[in-house]
């Protein structure tokens, strides 16, 4: 069973002073901690427990702070530990899509167990995958019919090496950036999404079914009622996505100037073809392209987030820096929302931020999330030194665990 070292300085429940900033003209940035007596308003997991998960036959790692320390040499199980506590927010692997391929080599299943303390009150959340006897989720033993249904109860935000993606990659990486804050901030949204993309799996379905076959009045009627159908929902996720990064999108770039040290010509918008059109007269324009293409060419599944600097696209001319940077920005103004919208702070997960950032940045980002905010924070690293020769000069209390 991977061990542990005993946590550095003081207790945490004792000795972690009140940090943070207020409101300052409006910004979704550091908030003040939520007070209950002497008690703060905290997201805690106060250990885990893993039966066959990945690397892990079957192990206990209690959380004695609130930042943890994770290292050790790749290939241990630092960031399958990481992903294990995703596993506990999001009902799912962050890093793969399927559970079976989460299950020890040999093993059947997987169990992976959580105590939490929020708001105060002690929660328990399992997760146990029986191979093909499917998955079940509970949360203090009572199982949930939909999974759906435990998104943001336990708010997390990840930071991965291929995350960079988010930056670099195509739109559907900033789209499901996207979707999965707005999913923990609003249980509809969820909801919504899920029925639109079943609705244009079901289009697009058709539009293959047509191929090479002369459009009949009875195959446009459908198409029409699939238009109708995908456009009340799609209306519904434009309208959340479009108010919500009109005030999200500004206080990103506030974190970037931070992170970044200096202030910097990044801009950040929303791109969606519903800016200039109404839903349904923009499916219709699109039909005889839907029809060769056999796929639905308009909506909302083609919005993206446009990044640009000194109006060119960010990718193409941002230094290997600058978009970590901006990564991170992103990433803190989602840690931000969730906890504006919570209440109490989501738990962070790190993994392997020091490679390729320089001192400065990761300076200024650990004071971020470190100093100036106040939830649970985890982060793994390859060098136990490094970590602590991040950390140390915070003078907070924080646990290391050597694996």
């Amino acid at each position: 069973m991977p061990g542990g070292c005993p946590p550095r300085r003081s207790a945490w429940s004792d000795s972690w002073p009140a940090l943070g900033g207020g409101k300052d003209k409006g910004e979704i940035g550091i908030y003040p901690i939520i007070l209950q007596g002497n008690r703060a308003f905290l997201l805690l997991l106060k250990d885990i427990s893993l039966v066959q998960f990945r690397n892990y036959s079957q192990a206990t790692f209690p959380f004695r702070e609130r930042i943890i320390g994770i290292c050790g040499r790749n290939g241990v199980g630092k960031t399958n530990l990481l992903d294990a506590i995703y596993y506990l927010c999001f009902t799912r692997s962050y890093f793969i899509r399927s559970d079976q391929q989460n299950v020890a080599g040999g093993a059947d299943g997987f169990r992976i167990a959580g105590r939490f303390e929020k708001q105060g009150s002690p929660a328990e959340v399992v997760c146990i995958f029986r191979g093909e006897g499917g998955k079940e989720f509970l949360l203090d033993g009572e199982p949930y019919e939909k999974f759906s249904a435990h998104i943001g109860r336990f708010p997390c935000v990840i930071i991965a090496p291929d995350d960079v993606q988010i930056i670099t990659g195509g739109s559907e990486e900033r789209r499901r950036f996207l979707d999965s804050l707005l999913s923990q901030l609003d249980p509809d949204y969820l909801l919504t999404l899920i029925e639109y993309n079943k609705v244009l799996q079901q289009r697009n379905g058709f539009l293959k079914s047509l191929e090479g076959k002369r459009l009949r009045d009875e195959d446009r009627h459908l198409l029409e009622v699939y238009d109708g159908q995908l456009t009340r929902p799609g209306m519904h996720l434009f309208a959340r996505r479009k108010a919500f990064l009109a005030a999200f999108l500004p206080h990103a770039g506030r974190f970037y100037t931070e992170i970044a040290g200096s202030q910097e010509p990044v801009q950040m918008s929303y791109r969606s073809q519903l800016l200039d059109s109404a839903f349904q007269p923009l499916l219709h324009r699109s039909l005889e392209k839907d029809l060769h293409l056999q796929r639905t060419v308009a909506g909302i599944h083609k919005d993206d987030i446009e990044l640009t600097f000194r109006g060119q696209p960010f990718k193409g001319v941002a230094s290997q820096g600058q978009r970590k940077s901006l990564l991170f920005a992103l990433k803190l103004a989602e840690y931000a929302a969730l906890r504006e919208a919570k209440g109490f702070a989501p738990m962070l997960l790190l993994d392997d931020v020091f490679e390729k950032l320089d001192e400065g940045r990761m300076r200024n980002l650990l004071n971020q999330v470190c100093l100036r905010g106040d939830g649970q924070i985890f982060i793994t690293d390859t060098h136990q030194g490094r970590i602590e020769a991040a950390l140390d000069p915070l003078s907070l209390p924080y646990q290391i665990l050597a694996l």
